[in-house]
């Protein structure tokens, strides 16, 4: 059945088709629908040249220096040695910039749906028509609906930019989905127990630890640079690692202790860790007393929660989890249990997390040394601009008295506002997504195409032709990291520091910048006093120039660093402190989850197992690749062309599967991957599991490399655990078969299931 929003796969369309066509778009010029090269002329005054940059590859954004070849081209990118980001390395993503910018697959020109002889097709068009075309749309959703019915979906730098657009057009409906469907949970976590979140980079003191448990995290695989060169640092200094992970992971095969914990027990195991740290005395005493709210309530809490206890839920051994928890004792406070980035799993992730802090608590290492240190950060003034109005309504309003503790817009709640309604006063009608493919990053497909079918605008930014662009209105071709300039990196660390992101070259194509579609929409919507500046030369300049530095200097040197205000990168050795918490003490007892109406202190929920047959999924990371985002980068391509499937040998030999066999998988709700994924037999995953790198099974046949490359595991995740106090989406309650032929039976394409099973977890729930 068509749509009149149909998933566009041609890849071009005829002179001679388009001439019945009318309208808008009949007399524009017909070219490749992902463009035709018109790269700009090599700039030889720039050869032999380095400049400044920072990664955009993934979020933890190490600085860089981008070298010119003799003709002006990007010939390379090499860490910048200042950078505590990166200490002047960088991962395999971060010298992949170049194979990102070289990508011949790239969008090039911006494209407006339009419909031909009855066939929806896109349609080159110049940039004024483009953005003409958008701000009469979002006038008109202005004008019928209210400007909070218009939405962005943003990950990465551009995101400042279009988020300052939508602000002053009167919404503030922005999510990025590392929100709900990556860390969330753990900020609301902590920030229930310490008054404050984690960040972006996590302040985790690797380097001088004692003692690093990794429940879940796998840090070497997710490849977070900076996190990964300190353990390195950890493992010649012979500290001891933890690793709890149903799979043997990189970072297992480095640690003194691999516990391969059964899927979705990790909180047991968690609760029987505090159990043995309390009742044996194991935490630190003199800070509990100065520093912690609620430890008596917390002792009779656990008080059953036994090592025995965990035994039968966990299958870890109780001698085993006496041992570490003697380990994390004998380390504190220079230990860490590692809060994790992506904690989406169970719907509970909240209460988990909570129980990560918690223990990090009671070991003392919040604020000490070899634990979690306290960042700091040097703040830049923004342009003068004019207030923002204020909305009369934002995407909380579609849920009312729920996720009142998420501190951020949730990108699948957003998502939820967008399906139709009768029961709110407004569902989003204009949606503008900058650097994330949302078929492949939301959970639930069908739930994300049902809320894209009713939408009466999708614009999409972006640099490559990914899934969510065959559903857009309007592309617009985004330059590469390595072709402009951005927003000055600011993030918090040991020490203050700035980096710079300069072009290297002229944007190739017809693509540009973010900024420049912010201001040039802006100027459209009648908002060119929020855009004041002539462009982001004047505007980065001034806000350097405030504080002591200039655009000038940045250029020369990258990165700057500052000295700390005060003294205190270790600050609860005794000291007085007051939390940013109801009882200004770190609570152990959470007031702020009661007042919430959810349990204070975590609880152990079971969870629903596989039938017979089935295989709970679980999903990671590759080093060298960032989500869904780098599968076509062609240097990235070389050194990871597709994902497997982990299967332990006891079931490959119950379903007769060989290494390197091809297998289609279904999940619990009849759903097939649309591509086949090869298997690897192996003992380094367990009997009652299967695992998947993400970001792989692309359907776009633009994607020249990665098109029909491996499985996508997005697809199989139609069942999503809701955490009920901040609303992530878990997404690790999902259970495989295999097929090792393409099955012949009718069986739902995620893209046409009309509804999934949504599971709301109660657990969390006082």
């Amino acid at each position: 059945m068509k749509t009149r929003r149909e998933f566009i796969k041609v890849s071009t369309i005829g002179v001679g088709s388009l001439a019945a066509a009318g309208g808008l778009l009949s007399s524009l010029p017909i070219k490749d629908i992902f463009g035709q090269s018109q790269k700009v002329e090599n700039n030889k005054s720039n050869a032999n040249k380095q400049f400044p940059t920072y990664c955009e590859i993934c979020f933890w954004q190490c600085a860089a220096w981008v070298q010119t070849d003799e003709n002006g081209e990007i010939k390379s990118v090499t860490g910048n040695v200042d950078d505590p980001h990166c200490n002047g390395r960088l991962c395999p993503r971060g010298t992949a910039g170049v194979g990102m910018y070289k990508d011949e697959d790239r969008l090039k020109n911006p494209k407006i749906r339009t419909t031909v002889n009855g066939k929806q097709v896109f349609k080159d068009v110049t940039w004024e028509e483009a953005l003409d075309y958008i701000a009469v749309k979002m006038k008109k959703i202005k004008v019928e609906h209210g400007a909070e019915c218009t939405a962005l979906f943003t990950h990465g730098s551009g995101g400042k930019f279009l988020g300052h657009l939508l602000q002053a057009f009167g919404s503030t409906n922005i999510a990025a989905p590392s929100y709900a469907q990556c860390r969330g949970p753990r900020e609301v976590g902590f920030i229930a127990t310490f008054g404050a979140g984690i960040g972006s980079p996590e302040p985790t003191d690797i380097r001088n630890s004692r003692c690093l448990v990794l429940i879940g995290s796998h840090i070497g695989e997710n490849m977070h640079n900076g996190q990964v060169q300190e353990m390195s640092d950890m493992i010649r200094n012979n500290a001891t690692i933890i690793t709890v992970d149903p799979r043997f992971s990189t970072a297992a095969s480095k640690s003194k202790y691999w516990l391969p914990i059964k899927p979705a027990t990790d909180l047991a195991l968690l609760l029987a860790w505090i159990h043995e740290i309390i009742y044996n005395d194991y935490y630190d005493k003199a800070y509990i007393e100065k520093y912690a709210h609620g430890f008596a309530e917390l002792k009779e809490h656990v008080k059953n929660y036994t090592p025995e206890w965990a035994y039968g839920i966990t299958t870890i051994e109780p001698h085993v989890i006496r041992e570490t928890a003697r380990e994390m004792r004998n380390a504190s406070p220079s230990v860490i249990i590692h809060p994790g980035r992506h904690v989406t799993w169970y719907g509970d992730d909240t209460q988990r997390l909570r129980a990560v802090a918690i223990l990090n608590a009671l070991l003392g290492s919040w604020g000490r040394r070899g634990g979690f240190y306290n960042p700091e950060s040097l703040h830049l003034p923004n342009f003068p601009a004019p207030k923002y109005p204020k909305p009369n309504r934002d995407w909380r309003d579609a849920f009312p008295g729920k996720f009142n503790l998420a501190g951020l817009a949730l990108a699948s709640g957003v998502c939820d506002a967008t399906v139709p309604s009768i029961t709110r006063d407004c569902n989003i009608k204009g949606w503008i997504v900058n650097g994330t493919n949302l078929i492949e990053t939301l959970p639930d497909q069908a739930n994300t195409i049902k809320a894209i079918e009713a939408l009466d605008l999708l614009v999409v930014i972006d640099t490559m032709p990914m899934e969510i662009t065959g559903y857009a209105d309007v592309i617009l071709p985004e330059c590469t990291y390595l072709e402009r300039y951005d927003e000055i990196r600011t993030s918090a660390h040991r020490f203050p520091t700035f980096a710079l992101r300069m072009p290297a070259h002229a944007p190739l194509y017809d693509s540009k910048p973010d900024w420049w579609i912010a201001k040039e929409l802006g100027n459209r919507l009648g908002l060119s006093d929020y855009f004041a500046y002539k462009d982001i030369e004047e505007m980065l300049d001034w806000q350097l120039k405030s504080v002591g530095s200039s655009l000038e200097e940045m250029q020369k040197i990258g990165v700057k660093k500052f000295d700390r205000e005060e003294d205190n990168l270790y600050s609860l050795n005794g000291e007085d402190y007051e939390f940013n918490t109801n009882t200004g003490k770190i609570e152990l007892y959470s007031t702020a989850l009661e007042e919430e109406g959810f349990d204070p202190m975590p609880k152990y929920t079971a969870h629903p197992e596989p039938e017979a047959g089935f295989y709970r999924l679980n999903y990671g990371r590759a080093p060298m690749h960032t989500f869904s985002r780098t599968a076509n980068n062609p240097q990235l391509f070389e050194l990871m062309e597709e994902n497997v499937v982990w299967v332990n040998p006891k079931i490959a030999e119950e379903w007769s599967l060989a290494n390197g066999q091809e297998v289609w998988l279904e999940n619990q709700d009849g759903v097939v991957t649309e591509f086949p994924i090869k298997v690897r037999v192996t003992e380094r995953i367990r009997f009652d599991s299967v695992y998947m790198v993400h970001g792989f099974g692309h359907s776009k046949k633009q994607l020249s490399r990665a098109y029909g490359r491996g499985a996508s595991d997005t697809q199989l995740v139609t069942r999503v655990m809701l955490d009920p106090i901040m609303g992530g989406t878990g997404m690790r309650g999902n259970f495989v078969t295999f097929h090792t032929s393409k099955p012949e039976k009718t069986v739902p394409d995620s893209r046409k299931v009309e509804s999934s099973k949504l599971v709301k977890e109660e657990g969390g729930k006082a």
